[in-house]
């Protein structure tokens, strides 16, 4: 039953994005002409069948792993009679087919709000040439489910009474359940600005203000991207036993590419909001977004990257690259049919202004971007042309990441006292003095406590200023509210006061980065029962191993004390599909994590004990936390207040005053 309500749901939702397709096409060509549109040729109406559709495959599904339906491939493979609830929902993202069955999911709600949203606006180009992009997007996707990526092939005849079960990184850490949806999210919403851009690009409509309309959307985007980046990062610390949060794995840098040209986009398209630059600039960025999320989406699901997070191979790549190859050939196209309009009249008056800065971002984050992609596709091209494997390891996007790190605190610290067209030098030094002098004097108490290292240095002197100058803006809007008569947390809303909310949490995670890395300490001691050792001026004591089943897994989990507290139990789960380490961590916001991984040494009573001292580590995930909640206030409108009209008896005439 679940197989024929699932293979019903992905033909009827198939069905339905193809056929709002060519309507919407045929929409467009009659009111180009002049025609009028009867309502069953509007193709927008065919976004609620796709969605229904869409729903009954995921509930057909979502039946299956709950109930352990091993007449379904998909489920036999990714789950077991023993698997927790909680696994055998998020079972749906373990694996290839699921995962594009999640992301047609997240793509037809987010057309379905995209036609709620624009419903009064249906008969403008922009809007239709918008949809139609969305319902092509949506048609190829289902077609993979309904073709080589189907997730509703059964087992045959003979039904297997047990499953594989998940992998066992994915039923090890509930985060299972939040980072790859909120990923996902973050990946597909960055479609709708590519859309209204192809939509405005046909359409002729450039001088219209749908900048801002794809500034919001790709700030939504931005926004549950960098939480699940975040959260990826924290999952990996927490199951990979390998006392880290980044490595540049090529799927990480798969997520992290749209990221940070994401993160030029948002920031360049308020240029364009505020002064008409940068259109073309922009336009291309909007492009590049989306293909990179494509190009995300081959990488992990092609299986030509070797990873933990990599899905197993598929047939998919080459139907990916086409789609690619399709989504760059429209847009630079379009970009180039209409670049003579495109052009702006003016331009940047000087370097030492916001607009300077805004462009010296988006050429950091898009040069490293560059780097990223030239780091992780490389392997693949010599592999292709030497037949021999090659890896780029941490050591050279370090090498470029610390540089950029650097430079983009420094315009975080100085871009907020910028004005805009141009600012003088003692009018920026006056809004920056008092975080320079604090900065300096932090600097002045770390080398006298010993701390070297001139780029530590200097990303603490910088995060401090960039950390004052944030309040400093904050402060602002907030008193400008209450100038208003506005209650004081308005002054909290809008992009203003939300990129400053962002700007504290990147000092948090910068804190939090160079504390960690600079200021970390590792030894891996050899303890019998009973015996402790002092790494990093932490006292581990070793007590016992313990043997701890479940119907999950089995567990030889390390008995450790850290520093006479409490009780940590560093393990060693062996689940159905393998073992994998389970480190334990004793953390602390204002303090060291004590990162613990148990390594057997097969020596009597005796065992190894990988210990790992990472200070302020913590501050990693709020700064992530707070950046996330930046986004969401920047999104965020205050509300408008209207006065009370005044009484025409008493006083002058009554009249609707503006609001406030």
């Amino acid at each position: 039953m679940p197989a024929s309500l699932g293979t019903l749901g992905v033909v009827v939702a198939f069905i339905g994005a193809a056929l709002g397709l060519v309507l919407q096409l045929v929409e467009l060509r009659l009111r180009a002409i002049g025609r009028p549109v009867p309502p069953w040729l509007e193709g927008r109406r065919l976004v609620a069948l796709v969605l229904f559709g869409v729903l009954l495959a995921v509930g057909a599904m979502e039946y299956a792993l709950v109930t352990h339906d091993f007449s379904l491939a998909y489920v036999a493979e990714n789950n077991a009679t023993v698997t927790p609830l909680l696994y055998s929902i998020t079972g749906l993202w373990s694996a290839l087919a699921g995962s594009i069955l999640l992301w047609a999911l997240l793509l037809t709600v987010v057309t379905s709000v995209f036609v709620v949203v624009y419903r009064r606006r249906h008969d403008d180009p922009v809007v239709g040439w918008a949809t139609v992009v969305l319902f092509a997007t949506a048609t190829f996707f289902l077609g993979l489910i309904a073709g080589p990526a189907s997730p509703f092939a059964t087992t045959g005849s003979v039904v297997p009474q047990q499953g594989a079960g998940p992998n066992v990184l994915l039923q090890d850490n509930p985060l299972v359940a939040i980072h790859p949806p909120l990923i996902y999210s973050g990946l597909v919403l960055f479609t709708v600005p590519f859309a209204i851009v192809i939509g405005t690009l046909a359409a002729g409509r450039l001088g219209d203000a749908w900048h801002a309309d794809t500034r919001r959307w790709a700030l939504t985007a931005w926004t549950f991207l960098t939480v699940g980046v975040l959260l990826g990062a924290w999952w990996s610390y927490q199951v990979l036993g390998w006392g880290g949060f980044w490595g540049w794995d090529p799927v990480e840098n798969a997520a992290l590419l749209p990221w940070l040209v994401g993160t030029a986009y948002v920031h360049s398209v308020v240029v364009e909001e505020r002064r008409g630059l940068l259109r073309v600039w922009n336009l291309t960025l909007a492009i590049s977004v989306f293909s990179l999320t494509i190009l995300a989406t081959y990488f992990t699901r092609s299986g030509v990257l070797q990873s933990v997070h990599a899905f197993s191979s598929s047939t998919l790549g080459g139907l990916l690259l086409g789609f690619l190859a399709l989504v760059l050939a429209t847009g630079l196209g379009l970009l180039a049919w209409r670049g003579d309009t495109l052009r702006s009249p003016i331009g940047i008056d000087a370097p030492l202004s916001r607009e300077g800065a805004f462009v010296a971002n988006n050429v950091l984050f898009v040069g490293f971007a560059l780097v990223v992609l030239l780091g992780t596709v490389f392997p693949l091209g010599y592999q292709a042309i030497e037949h021999s494997t090659v890896t780029v390891g941490p050591p050279y996007y370090d090498s470029v990441a610390v540089p950029v790190g650097l430079c983009v605190l420094f315009l975080m610290a100085i871009a907020p006292a910028l004005g805009w067209r141009q600012v003088e030098r003692w009018v920026l030094w006056r809004r920056v003095r008092v975080g320079a002098w604090t900065g300096a004097l932090l600097v002045v108490a770390l080398v006298a406590d010993g701390v070297r290292g001139v780029g530590t240095l200097v990303a603490f002197l910088l995060a401090v200023i960039a950390a004052w100058t944030a309040v400093r803006a904050l402060a602002a809007n907030v008193r400008a509210a209450r100038t208003r008569g506005a209650p004081l947390w308005h002054g909290l809303l809008g992009r203003s006061s939300g990129g400053m909310v962002v700007h504290l949490g990147v000092v948090l995670a910068t804190v939090a980065i160079v504390s960690s890395v600079s200021f970390s300490t590792h030894a891996t001691v050899v303890l019998a029962p009973g015996q402790a050792s002092a790494v990093g001026g932490h006292r581990v004591a070793y007590e016992a191993v313990r043997v701890v089943r479940s119907p999950v897994r089995t567990a030889t989990e390390m008995v450790v004390q850290v520093d006479g507290g409490g009780l940590f139990y560093p393990a060693i789960s062996r689940f159905a599909g393998g073992s994998v380490q389970t480190p334990a961590i004793d953390s602390s916001l204002l303090g060291d994590d004590v990162y613990l991984t148990f390594v057997p040494t097969g020596h009597g009573s005796s065992v190894a004990l990988s210990v790992t001292v990472e200070p302020y580590v913590s501050w990693l995930w709020v700064g992530g936390l707070v950046a996330g909640l930046g986004g969401v206030l920047a999104l965020a409108r205050p509300p408008r207040r209207r006065r009370r009209l005044v009484n025409p008896v008493v006083a002058e005439p009554a009249r609707e005053l503006e609001p406030v």
